[in-house]
């Protein structure tokens, strides 16, 4: 059921960031052209207000207007799910709810963090969630992020909710993956969110990637994510390896910092602004940074 539901949830999905003015206020502008550059490129879906998109530094309001942007941008393209994760419950469903009315086609909740919840409190909150609100959730397991791990077993048990569809691996971790795998159906949609080492979590069963590299190369990622479900393994690996610096020098910092220096290379019109306490790489360090990719980011636009 679920799997024939959302079937079209698969492939490279881009967590994309949120960019933002001089004065730090929403670029919406720029979202739209990046927005736009992914759809032409073969990407499959998009996760706005992700941890890659700075959502703990959005308003609820701010959420609103970035997820109805990107909606209105795709024109029905490709799906569009929303980061609405917090770690209160209570907020996360209102964050919930105000997606679903904003048009989401689904939520990316993540593990609770700093609160430090146990097993039986990752599922009581994941399921508060998946009962309030009516929209495919995938689960977002992010402990380098959170300090909160939720483990396989507890990803089995929420995964027998109807609306609790996927998750999003972002442990890196390929025994995590084998035993999450091993406990679910078929159908549950296992995402890595971990860019480099998207081809091994394929191969293990993994459906697709929520990827940051995808907002610089989305046809490559998309290649890797299609190769490799189509058993061409040979193929994959020399694109990954292609990829492999863009894997190293977009988390060389915190997510986002090194992606907003390089897309403020771009001609998509962006800054390299992020709201504190991320603090933006020096404007004289950025040229020296982006310039092995220089090739790469002439041809966003």
């Amino acid at each position: 059921m679920k799997m024939k539901e959302y079937s079209a949830w698969h492939g490279a999905w881009a967590a994309i960031p949120t960019p933002f003015r001089d004065d730090l206020s929403l670029d919406l502008d720029a979202l739209r052209r990046h927005v736009s550059f992914l759809c032409r490129h073969n990407i499959d879906g998009i996760v706005a207000c992700g941890t890659t998109g700075e959502a703990a530094t959005l308003t609820q309001e701010e959420k609103r207007i970035v997820i109805e942007t990107v909606l209105d941008a795709v024109a029905g393209a490709v799906p569009v799910i929303a980061g609405v994760g917090t770690n209160d419950t209570r907020t996360t469903i209102e964050n919930a709810k105000m997606a679903q009315s904003a048009g989401a086609a689904g939520l990316l909740v993540v593990t609770p963090y700093y609160n430090k919840p146990n097993q039986e409190g990752l599922y009581r909150h994941f399921t508060s969630v998946a009962n309030a609100v009516a929209l495919p959730q995938i689960v977002y397991v992010v402990p380098g992020r959170t300090g909160c791990k939720c483990q396989p077993e507890t990803i089995a048990r929420v995964a027998l909710h109807e609306n609790i569809v996927g998750v999003k691996d972002a442990t890196g971790d390929m025994l995590f993956a084998t035993e999450t795998h091993r406990l679910v159906s078929d159908e549950f949609l296992m995402f890595s969110g971990d860019d480099g080492t998207t081809m091994p979590f394929v191969a293990l069963g993994g459906i697709g990637t929520i990827s940051v590299v995808a907002n610089i190369a989305p046809k490559l990622m998309h290649d890797i994510v299609e190769m490799v479900r189509q058993n061409r393994i040979v193929e994959a690996r020399k694109i990954h390896e292609m990829v492999y610096p863009l894997f190293k020098a977009l988390f060389s910092d915190t997510s986002p910092i090194p992606l907003k220096a390089m897309l403020s290379k771009t001609q998509l019109g962006y800054g390299a602004h992020l709201r504190s306490p991320l603090f933006a790489i020096d404007d004289s360090c950025i040229d020296d940074f982006c310039a092995p990719y220089r090739e790469w980011l002439e041809e966003i636009s």
